[in-house]
């Protein structure tokens, strides 16, 4: 999907030019003030949680694991991005009766990042840690597809047994013995006999089969699919604007999240810095095309 970035210019009638210097200091005003109440009440913007978030892992990085005011940092982190944990679920919603278990294992991926974000690694934290809580989820069904309950070590080991047995069997034009597959796969025979065991419990339907669950009501699994969520791209195309945001003056940066973090109106950014329309529309122009520009160069 390609990133449509453009704004539509107006021209207002009337309206008095403002000194841009007037922009930046718009921006900050309130910031401060507005931070407590935002984490205690979950008021804050997207791009404000974006801001914490910054803050708060840089003063992680500080402070000595296990003690009171790491916790609480860290604690804070995770109440902070649980959006993130929703977000993801999303994608999952044609399984809204294991929806609660969705969310805990995407909490438990999004505990994960937190703990193994590092803001050296330059990227944002949003991106970090999205690809963490999906792959949990993603794990959760994994492991539930298991009729009696398997250690994850031999799941695992099930897929790469299947493997070595169709290459071998290709290779030596019939049934690979245990020996062969152990040695194949660099493990013991006796770990082969027990991933073979496991895989029994495995049972794969086609997706064209009736669900025949406690709901069944003669729908095949493949129109109980979920559709593709078209926000998750929408997660990339930010993902890929980030750095280039990044880079943008402070003032440039205020105005585009309060036209596209807050939905704000040109009219409406325009009335809450105390300068005309036009200019909020010229600067938004030009904002988006160095944007524009930036996406272009990288592709």
């Amino acid at each position: 999907m390609s990133v449509q970035l453009t704004e539509e210019v107006t021209t207002p009638v009337g309206g008095d030019e403002a000194d841009d210097a007037g922009l930046e200091a718009a921006g900050k005003q309130g910031f401060d003030e507005r931070l407590d109440a935002a984490l205690l009440d979950g008021a804050a913007s997207a791009a404000e949680v974006r801001q914490i978030s910054k803050v708060m892992f840089a003063r992680l990085a500080v402070l000595e694991e296990g003690t009171e005011e790491y916790q609480y940092v860290r604690n804070t982190l995770i109440e902070l991005n649980m959006a993130l944990v929703r977000f993801a679920a999303k994608r999952f919603g044609n399984r809204a009766e294991q929806m609660e278990d969705i969310l805990q294992v995407g909490t438990i991926g999004l505990i994960k990042a937190v703990d193994r974000f590092d803001p050296d690694y330059g990227v944002e934290f949003v991106t970090f840690a999205l690809p963490t809580i999906i792959g949990e989820m993603k794990r959760f069904f994994r492991d539930t597809s298991w009729s009696v309950r398997v250690p994850r070590r031999l799941q695992e080991l099930r897929i790469d047994l299947a493997k070595a047995t169709d290459a071998l069997a290709a290779e030596l034009d019939r049934a690979p013995t245990t020996a062969e597959l152990a040695a194949r796969l660099d493990i013991g025979e006796e770990e082969v006999v027990e991933a073979q065991v496991a895989a029994n419990a495995y049972t794969a339907s086609s997706i064209d089969a009736q669900a025949g669950d406690d709901e069944d009501d003669g729908t095949a699994w493949a129109d109980r699919l979920g559709a593709e969520d078209p926000a998750l791209e929408g997660v990339e195309n930010l993902t890929a604007l980030a750095p280039l945001v990044a880079e943008l003056p402070e003032r440039e940066r205020a105005i585009l999240a309060m036209r596209f973090s807050a939905d704000m109106t040109q009219k409406q950014i325009g009335e809450r810095l105390g300068i005309s329309q036009m200019h909020i529309s010229r600067l938004l122009s030009r904002t988006l095309g160095k944007l524009r520009e930036g996406l272009l160069a990288e592709s």
